[in-house]
């Protein structure tokens, strides 16, 4: 079991900024990704980001430059720095983590915390 505890959401304007951390506990191997997927009422959970424990990263495609995603291994921390925002990209972000090192992929998720651009 993998718990993921997820903060930094919230209201921000247009064209402002900012950043999600989730930290993970538990069963946690030495391979392993972290990342962050996002949703709107209506829509699929779509990638935002993620970082494997190696440094391999890979964006959505809408992120264009706008979003950083990085990590702490020590902490198995993920930290997701968001910049540029505009009103497309209201919706609840959840952290996402993965064992890569087992037989069958393992996939945990957080609570969720929302984030709102808006003026």
């Amino acid at each position: 079991q993998v718990d993921l505890v997820e903060s930094g959401g919230g209201l921000v304007q247009p064209g402002g900024s900012l950043r999600l951390s989730c930290k993970a506990s538990g069963n946690i191997l030495s391979i392993n990704k972290m990342g962050w997927y996002r949703q709107v009422p209506g829509k699929d959970r779509e990638l935002v980001a993620f970082m494997t424990t190696t440094g391999f990263a890979k964006y959505g495609d809408f992120v264009r430059g706008r979003f950083t995603i990085s990590r702490d291994n020590a902490k198995s921390t993920v930290y997701l720095q968001m910049d540029s925002l505009n009103p497309e990209d209201t919706a609840v972000y959840y952290c996402h983590f993965q064992n890569l090192q087992l037989s069958v992929p393992d996939d945990h998720w957080g609570q969720g915390t929302q984030v709102t651009v808006s003026s």
